[in-house]
């Protein structure tokens, strides 16, 4: 038998012990990473504290028939099953069988030199002409953006000086695109060394940003800030219009402030919304209905299976999907 693809929300990410998990919706594959719970990604242990599971899942992302992960680590007291914490600091490209075919960060090892990471939140995997691809990485606890060649785990562009940075896409026009969380910025930043800063992102609607976890160029050229400490989704541009917003603590049974972490456009016209903790991964339409619905609604828990529980989702992507998202090819 097969082992089960786990590819967290669409795909869906955990945060807390980390997993991530593949879902049906309506004839597409949903990925995410489930933060808090772990359970492993297609067969990495459950509960396991070892270098052979990952720890607090981040992000996830499917690179064709490999998944690519980012293992944050835990903090003390949040689970059962790492009473004291645990640190990871891993970015792992695994098979569908759990073997890690590339990683980049040493299993509980924290630092900034060769090889290291502090708190790595995201992982966009970059094709290369040549056949040797990089991985764009957002280390945050070093506040730094880096891409790390496959082949030789050199760093090979570096952005630096951010405050707690959660997130980093590559942009059609070459720009790179980073949400610079507690700046309460999105930067819009040149892909050359030394890099310029092309546009600055720090409100929309005449309301200041607070704790920008994520940002996405739309095909129509609007920015889709997720701007987590007001529970809000922006899309937005450099003039700070309002062309759609959406406030997930309106709803009923929502947590006062339920964090959203990233929100992404879907080809439909769709918005995916990982809201943090509401521990739900929620899609919703343009005249602000939700569509579908996992987890339930500020109740945490596990159900690897079915997704009616989760637990601090912090990322979700519909496979093949890459609307305003860097595509992996």
């Amino acid at each position: 038998m097969k082992p089960p693809i786990i590819r967290l929300a669409l795909i869906a990410a955990a945060v807390f012990i980390g997993c991530a998990i593949l879902l049906s919706v309506t004839g597409s594959k949903v990925q995410g990473s489930d933060k808090f719970n772990q359970s492993g990604t297609s067969s990495l242990p459950i509960g396991n504290t070892t270098p052979s599971a990952i720890i607090g899942t981040n992000d996830a992302e499917r690179v064709n028939d490999l998944t690519l992960m980012a293992g944050t680590g835990i903090p003390a007291g949040v689970t059962t099953h790492c009473k004291k914490g645990c640190t990871d600091n891993r970015v792992l490209l695994v098979d569908r069988r759990g073997n890690i075919v590339w990683q980049y960060g040493l299993f509980g090892v924290t630092g900034s030199g060769f090889n290291q990471l502090n708190t790595p939140v995201q992982n966009t995997y970059l094709h290369q002409s040549n056949g040797d691809d990089h991985v764009l990485i957002t280390d945050q606890g070093n506040g730094r953006i880096i891409e790390v060649r496959r082949s030789d785990k050199v760093i090979v562009w570096e952005y630096d000086g951010l405050n707690n940075p959660n997130a980093a896409e590559l942009l059609t026009n070459g720009n790179i695109l980073i949400s610079d969380e507690n700046n309460n910025q999105a930067l819009e930043v040149t892909h050359t060394t030394r890099s310029t800063v092309m546009a600055m992102f720090t409100s929309a609607g005449g309301t200041a940003f607070s704790g920008v976890a994520f940002a996405s160029r739309l095909p129509n050229g609007h920015t889709l800030i997720t701007d987590s400490n007001n529970s809000r989704i922006v899309e937005t541009d450099a003039a700070g219009d309002v062309f759609w917003q959406y406030f997930t603590n309106n709803r009923p049974g929502s947590n006062p402030a339920p964090a959203p972490t990233r929100a992404v456009r879907l080809a439909n016209g769709d918005t995916l919304i990982s809201d943090q903790f509401n521990h739900q991964v929620i899609r919703v339409d343009m005249s602000g209905v939700i569509v579908a619905s996992y987890g339930t609604i500020n109740n945490p828990g596990f159900n690897p299976g079915t997704a009616i529980e989760m637990n601090g989702p912090y990322s979700a992507y519909v496979i093949g999907d890459y609307t305003g998202m860097t595509p992996p090819f």
